[in-house]
């Protein structure tokens, strides 16, 4: 039987070993996780007995990958989907309702006012009147955005969106990357807002259709509904038990793991790297130069989740929706807040006579705001709630969970580096790469990268068996 080795036990590892082990004549399969426990940035705990997700909270649902996974594991009967999705944005003394966009960029230049002021949305409008964009290759969203727009755009709308998924900076990530559907309008649409007219026309087509999805219990029970799952099916797992080099074989590839001085060695017909790119890069210098040297300039962000537990008779009930974004030109401590017992039904549910909510700190550039303490952090999360929508009550319980180089940064040309890691890596056959390091850094692409990588493996593992004497 055939052998793959898996280095990587997060979401987009296991959706690889899992698309392996349920697909057509599938190997011996082992899953190799440097750390004590799987999931990557899937993780949850229990808050004053309510349980929560301490990383990703939902995955889209517009996309059939993650949907599909969590069916497959037999979590089926409890997706669940937003109670609510109303966010809003803290700028200056209040929340503001976020005006219709695409990923931040305006569609309708009066609906922008309360948010940008008068003469910045006059700016937007105008847009309209500038020469086609005409784009013919990659740029960064906010800085194509603040020329055409006005700087008022990508601070007070981009920025917050983008930062919540990438904890980045909205003047240096690709627009290619990050908004592909809009990139690809931009080539040949009259002007940016004609762009996001066009695609907010699409979106509405699609009305009806939940964006989200999520779990009863959490998100993270994906990651133990896989555990079960591939266990079942074969599947070895081993933890701590982080990969430090592979090399070529005459017969495969030989993985050298463990501590130096007593290192565990292991062998397989092909190789699917599911790490970060910084550790990709050192595990694949030997191996996949080329690669390797274009993963190393991949840089990531620091951030953290402070999650809260108040009375719900102490919730303000000017506090409505989902939760609010923060722009970083607002100078606060946290970049977002989401009232998780608002959003999820389940979560409302399970904390009876408490309401639990989380923010999200750390930009990257701001590594210094992540080394305070806990106490700290959670402080500075409460005082920036009470200014935001006026929590006066203390919290009963709070969690802090710290994400160092946990979101990797889509600078311009993101996408050109990665066809150019795909191909040196698709020159040694049997190994390939997948993870949020390429191409999105959602569940449902990072399960999607994984399915893909499973893919090219498998075909690498037929074609050995049928030159098999």
């Amino acid at each position: 039987m055939t052998t793959v080795v898996v280095v990587g036990g997060g979401i987009s590892g296991l959706a690889a070993a899992h698309a392996l082990a349920t697909g057509p004549n599938p190997p011996r399969i082992t899953v190799l996780e440097g750390s004590p426990r799987l999931g990557g940035k899937l993780a949850g705990d229990v808050l004053e007995g309510v349980p929560v997700d301490l990383g990703a909270e939902s995955v889209l649902a517009r996309r059939p990958e993650a949907v599909d996974l969590i069916k497959a594991v037999g979590l089926g009967d409890d997706i669940v989907h937003p109670a609510t999705t109303s966010a809003g944005l803290w700028i200056g003394d209040r929340i503001r309702a976020i005006p219709p966009t695409v990923m931040g960029v305006p569609v309708d230049a009066a609906a922008t006012a309360d948010v940008l002021g008068a003469s910045a949305a006059e700016a937007v409008a105008h847009e309209a009147e500038l020469p086609a964009p005409a784009l013919t290759e990659d740029v960064a969203i906010g800085r194509f955005v603040a020329e055409r727009m006005g700087p008022a755009v990508t601070d007070k709308l981009i920025d917050p969106l983008l930062g919540g998924v990438y904890a980045g900076r909205a003047e240096e990530i690709s627009l290619a990357a990050a908004v592909p559907e809009l990139y690809a309008k931009l080539h040949t649409a009259p002007s940016l807002l004609a762009a996001t007219a066009e695609l907010r026309e699409a979106g509405q087509r699609r009305a009806g259709q939940p964006v989200f999805a999520g779990i009863v219990g959490g998100v993270n029970r994906l990651i133990s509904g896989l555990e079960k799952d591939l266990t079942a099916k074969g599947v070895e797992i081993s933890r701590q038990l982080a990969v430090r080099r592979i090399t070529r074989t005459a017969h495969g590839f030989a993985l050298e793991a463990g501590p130096v001085p007593a290192p565990t060695l292991v062998t397989a017909d092909a190789v699917i790297v599911a790490v970060p790119a910084t550790p990709a890069s050192r595990m694949l210098s030997e191996l996949v130069p080329a690669a390797s040297a274009e993963l190393a300039t991949i840089d990531y962000a620091s951030m953290a989740i402070v999650t809260l537990a108040v009375r719900k008779r102490d919730w303000p009930a000017a506090a409505t929706g989902s939760g609010f974004l923060v722009p970083s030109v607002e100078g606060r401590t946290i970049k977002a807040s989401t009232y998780s017992h608002a959003k999820w039904q389940w979560s409302r549910d399970a904390g009876k006579d408490l309401a639990v909510l989380r923010a999200s700190v750390g930009r990257l550039g701001e590594e210094y705001v992540l080394q305070r303490s806990d106490e700290e952090l959670v402080e500075l999360a409460t005082a920036d709630l009470r200014r935001a929508v006026g929590l006066q009550a203390p919290v009963v319980g709070s969690l802090v969970t710290r994400w160092g180089g946990g979101l990797p940064q889509y600078a311009v040309g993101h996408l050109d580096r990665v066809d150019r890691v795909e191909a040196a890596v698709a020159a040694v056959p049997g190994l390939a790469v997948c993870g949020a390091a390429y191409r999105g850094v959602g569940i449902a692409a990072c399960v999607a990268s994984g399915g893909k990588a499973a893919t090219r493996v498998q075909d690498h593992l037929n074609a050995l068996e049928t030159m098999a004497p």
